[in-house]
């Protein structure tokens, strides 16, 4: 009996010991706060402690771009600013936006909230794009804007582009979009047409960047690498403020008029926070 007693009695205190939902919300955003978002919202799931810690405007506050205020109003969300909890906010910030008639698509990295920016072929200069000799825009499901642009045969190859953006303060990488070959569908599979390829690999070619503040970048890349999407680094930029926006140049030229070149498809433009890569790379998705 003596057993039973000492038995129910360490149960009893077992039951009064502190647990992981007696920690003050306070001290478990103080926590938070250290970690990233991916990792906030798994602790989220433990109790309501860490539920609602997890939404507290101070935690997601060091997770947002300085400019938020200035990223939601380019895609029309600044009049809700007031109605957002910073968790909403960079929740909103985190999927893909549409802008400029629907030829740009700008996000935050869920995991890191790093900002990632895309450009469709459709907002870039491209000598001989109206002239369907050369150039046609083709509808894939290889893009996230439904068309490329598709080279048949030209022999001065030239896409430029610019824009001029408040991007928050960082370290960023640019690069072109494109595939070597024709994309379509074969029995409902996927499939590229690599038959009009030619040209690529007789010169190199050369790409360049561009800064308001003076930065350039000049590389020459062959490109040899046909039937899969490759992303070609065009160079990397600093942006130090971002009250006031930097204009970005960047450019493809193949201009040697002794052969024509053509079968390559040029899809977008991302620029996204730099991390090591090898000059000529299959980048993965930046989300």
């Amino acid at each position: 009996m003596g057993a039973g007693i000492s038995s129910f009695a360490a149960e009893v205190e077992a039951a009064n010991f502190p647990g992981l939902g007696d920690i003050p919300e306070g001290c478990v955003a103080a926590v938070l706060v250290h970690l990233n978002p991916v990792e906030i919202c798994r602790l989220a799931r433990l109790n309501s402690a860490f539920r609602g810690a997890s939404s507290a405007d101070f935690v997601w506050d060091s997770k947002l771009p300085v400019n938020y205020r200035y990223l939601l109003s380019v895609i029309g969300e600044d009049d809700r600013l007031a109605m957002m909890t910073k968790k909403e906010i960079y929740a909103r910030l985190s999927r893909h936006n549409s802008f400029d008639g629907g030829t740009k698509e700008m996000w935050l990295q869920k995991s890191t909230g790093g900002f990632c920016l895309l450009i469709s072929s459709k907002a870039l200069s491209i000598t001989g794009i109206d002239d369907r000799r050369y150039w046609n825009h083709i509808p894939t499901e290889g893009t996230r804007f439904q068309t490329v642009a598709y080279l048949q045969q030209i022999w001065w190859f030239e896409v430029v582009g610019e824009i001029e953006f408040c991007f928050p303060p960082g370290t960023y990488s640019l690069f072109f979009r494109l595939q070597l070959g024709r994309p379509s569908r074969r029995l409902g599979r996927r499939t590229c047409n690599i038959e009009h390829i030619h040209g690529w690999d007789l010169k190199p070619v050369k790409f360049q960047l561009s800064t308001s503040d003076g930065q350039h970048t000049l590389s020459h890349i062959y490109l040899d690498e046909p039937g899969a999407w490759f992303h070609y680094h065009v160079g990397d930029f600093v942006v130090t403020v971002s009250d006031k926006p930097t204009r970005v140049k960047f450019s493809m030229i193949q201009i040697d008029c002794t052969h024509t070149k053509g079968g390559v498809c040029v899809d977008s433009v991302l620029i996204r926070p730099s991390r090591p890569v090898k000059e000529r790379s299959l980048v993965p998705n930046c989300r």
